[in-house]
């Protein structure tokens, strides 16, 4: 968000476009990384909840291999197409070179961007979700920093958007490594753990590729949604842009609840606590929810001071406002199923939110966006609604499913076979 906020400040709605664009296509990326990395912290938490550290140390040797491989692929495959991808998206022919800009510098920095959530996914299977969250913060900080000397001192629009967010996650990845290489754990990695193991790496991507692809669909969702909002022109791609990014922000609580909620159960899990298990979803969905409904009267009584904050363009403004008010809704729900969809990967069941998710995707958000753009062309509060009318269905998908499992004694306080690392 920082990026965008700070190319508002100094270039016009071609520049805020071309990064909105852009980042929207490194968001996709970077949550497929991150579902892959649930797997890790799904296999670790188990292990360390049952005092298996030498589990939890294959588990992370295996995990370093694979996603090393990852890096190089997605580095390699995404850096050949930057300028087809670009026009996939429909971004308006104004911003189209400022989004190739930005692209070519973030997937060059791919490796490092994986290399953060792979250390993220160690700690937090490890029961701690402090440490990255200062790594993070260091991050931003430094992101900040460096977007005023590239974008503002430098004049390099949105490459230096790109180089601000890259040499910064550089940056906390030196960090992180240097705090775990200090941290004792009892767990001792060796040789062997580096060594990819067929039951491990099953393990990881049971868990991790399914939430991989959820995530994955579900941003293919917003960049559809992108798309169509591209094609009613440069005022509402910029609108939609500035929202989702506010709106990314406005979620870190409810979708940070999925790895919460997976690492905690699957913790709970391997001690053998289903019970506590539980009690983590129903007390993430209270927290989910309440957080919702005060972000949702703090937007709809601020009306456009929020969007004014990233541009001084009337009509953005006035778009954004409109986009922002009937999104918003979402946050109401979207931590719900986040919550949900933890508490069934802890369980090695997520493919259960890769499900409801598709379902919503495919019958509400995308069908509904489009709708509403053809039936509203003056206004983009209806195109919002979509958001929140999809995270409806997915929650009462998930009750369902919840209910339809502890039914038949695979959930929640019933003892099951907690492990098969």
């Amino acid at each position: 968000m920082a990026d965008l906020f700070i190319v508002g400040q100094f270039y016009g709605v071609d520049s805020i476009t071309a990064v909105a664009n852009g980042s929207q296509v490194m968001h996709m990326l970077t949550v497929i990384i991150v579902g892959l990395a649930m797997g890790t912290t799904v296999a670790i938490g188990r292990a360390v909840g049952g005092r298996r550290l030498e589990d939890a140390a294959h588990a992370i040797g295996n995990t370093i291999t694979l996603f090393m491989i990852v890096a190089v692929v997605f580095t390699a495959g995404l850096l050949c197409f930057v300028r087809p991808i670009v026009l996939l998206i429909g971004t308006p022919e104004e911003a189209i070179a400022g989004s190739i800009r930005y692209l070519t510098i973030c997937f060059i920095g791919i490796p490092f961007i994986t290399a953060y959530n792979i250390m993220s996914s160690i700690f937090r299977g490890m029961g701690d979700s402090k440490s990255p969250m200062y790594f993070i913060g260091i991050a931003c900080m430094g992101n900040i920093v460096l977007d005023y000397f590239f974008i503002g001192a430098m004049q390099l629009g949105p490459a230096g958007a790109a180089l601000g967010t890259t040499l910064s996650q550089t940056f906390s990845v030196i960090i992180a490594l240097i705090s775990m290489m200090k941290r004792k754990t009892g767990i001792h990695l060796k040789k062997t753990d580096f060594r990819p193991n067929k039951k491990v790496m099953w393990q990881i991507l049971r868990v991790g590729f399914p939430v991989a692809i959820q995530d994955g669909c579900i941003q293919i969702a917003f960049i559809i949604i992108t798309v169509i909002a591209n094609h009613r022109g440069l005022n509402d791609a910029a609108a939609v842009g500035i929202v989702e990014k506010m709106i990314s922000a406005i979620f870190i609580i409810p979708s940070s609840m999925l790895a919460t909620v997976s690492a905690l159960s699957a913790q709970n899990i391997g001690a053998g606590r289903h019970d506590r298990a539980s009690q983590t979803l129903k007390y993430a969905t209270i927290i989910t929810t309440g957080y919702g409904l005060i972000m949702t009267v703090l937007i709809e009584l601020t009306g456009k001071n929020p969007v004014g904050l990233f541009t001084n363009d009337t009509v953005v403004v006035l778009l954004g406002t409109q986009y922002l008010s009937g999104y918003i809704i979402d946050s109401i729900f979207a931590g719900v199923h986040f919550s949900f969809s933890g508490y069934f990967a802890a369980y090695e069941k997520s493919y259960i939110g890769f499900i409801h998710n598709i379902i919503a995707i495919v019958l509400v958000r995308v069908p509904g966006s489009y709708l509403a753009s053809k039936m509203f062309p003056d206004t983009l509060f209806p195109m919002g609604l979509a958001a929140p009318a999809g995270s409806l269905l997915s929650v009462l998908i998930c009750i369902g499913a919840y209910l339809w499992m502890k039914k038949k004694g695979t959930y929640g306080e019933q003892k099951i076979s907690s492990d098969k690392m």
